[in-house]
């Protein structure tokens, strides 16, 4: 297949995109590399897809709406994996035109585009950061998420809603993916992984929030890639038993998905932590600091729909994809 991926240069993006080429699809790419962190880095996950003949570079924002038309009536993809964004739930109360941007107006074009160019199937990233005020464990797509805790977790709500409404008008079969706190080589400087191996190496403290009593469903790089691959693979069905007095958030009569992508093995940050010192083999110095606005205390994914849909089994376990970003991070940086 053809298959445009929108964030190539990010970090499942990048992953993705080398998985697709390597069973022998075609991967047109896109990316506007912004600093909201590092760039080299951004370039050297773009450097790794150099060798591959089916892999087209193509340097641009999502939210640039001629430019985005151009590119689908262009390269006609047949199916659309959009994972650029603008990330981070901090960031998100800094710079809310950020968010607006790349996350709503941006999207806009991605589905205008599918829309128009018989695009057969729209799996895009969502969060799970939209769970929000949610304490209901473990979070189940087909809870209701309206009460989300940061722009950045609205933005990924109104993807949601504006994919069910292209899904509904035009038939087009879209599949939202959740993902659980992903971590691994390549990852991203803001995650905490990567700021907390940077710090340690150091010598710096760490700074560690909520008093490191959260949990999260950390998930493997890997994990998520595959778990993307099957999805794209399985185009989205409406569900023909969904019944509008006792509406299915995660379903829909049209072709309409929504699934949770993560471990379903969450662990507690101060247990991350000891790992991570585990393979640096260094202890870290603890800022111990209340939970941090529009941040959520736990995440646990109930994956039970991606298990009996396509058969997504996580197998990473968090000491080994730790000791494996660990031993990237540093021959990467060379230390």
């Amino acid at each position: 297949m053809k298959i445009l991926v929108t964030g190539t240069a990010g970090f499942i993006g990048s992953t993705l995109a080398i998985r697709l080429l390597e069973r022998g699809d075609e991967v047109v790419g896109l990316d506007n590399l912004n600093d909201y962190y590092d760039v080299n880095l951004k370039y050297a996950r773009l450097k790794r897809l150099e060798p591959y003949d089916k892999f087209t570079d193509l340097r641009v924002g999502v939210e640039e709406r001629d430019r985005m038309q151009a590119i689908f009536e262009e390269h006609k993809p047949d199916r659309v994996v959009h994972l650029a964004a603008q990330a981070g739930v901090r960031y998100s109360l800094e710079n809310p035109h950020a968010y607006i941007d790349a996350n709503l107006v941006g999207f806009t074009n991605i589905l205008e585009g599918c829309r128009h160019n018989n695009v057969e199937h729209l799996v895009y990233a969502s969060s799970s950061s939209v769970y929000g005020a949610n304490e209901s464990m473990p979070f189940s797509v087909h809870d209701n998420v309206d009460h989300p805790v940061s722009l950045y977790a609205a933005s990924k709500k109104a993807n949601e809603l504006m994919a069910h409404t292209y899904s509904h008008l035009f038939n087009l079969p879209t599949t939202g993916l959740r993902f659980f706190t992903v971590y691994g080589p390549w990852g991203r400087p803001d995650m905490a992984l990567f700021l907390f191996t940077k710090k340690i190496l150091a010598g710096d403290p760490i700074d560690v929030f909520n008093y490191g009593n959260h949990r999260r469903d950390f998930t493997y790089i890997d994990d998520i890639v595959e778990g993307v691959i099957r999805t794209l693979d399985n185009v989205a069905q409406p569900n023909e038993n969904w019944d509008g007095k006792q509406p299915d958030p995660g379903t829909s009569k049209a072709p309409y998905r929504i699934y949770n992508i993560g471990s379903n093995r969450p662990v507690e940050l101060l247990r991350y932590i000891e790992i991570l010192e585990e393979c640096l083999g260094k202890k870290a110095e603890k800022n111990l600091l209340p939970l941090q606005p529009g941040d959520v205390p736990d995440t646990y994914a109930n994956v039970d729909d991606l298990i009996a849909d396509v058969d997504y089994q996580p197998a990473t376990v968090i000491e080994d994809g730790v000791a494996r970003f660990v031993e990237w991070y540093r021959e990467f940086y060379q230390v």
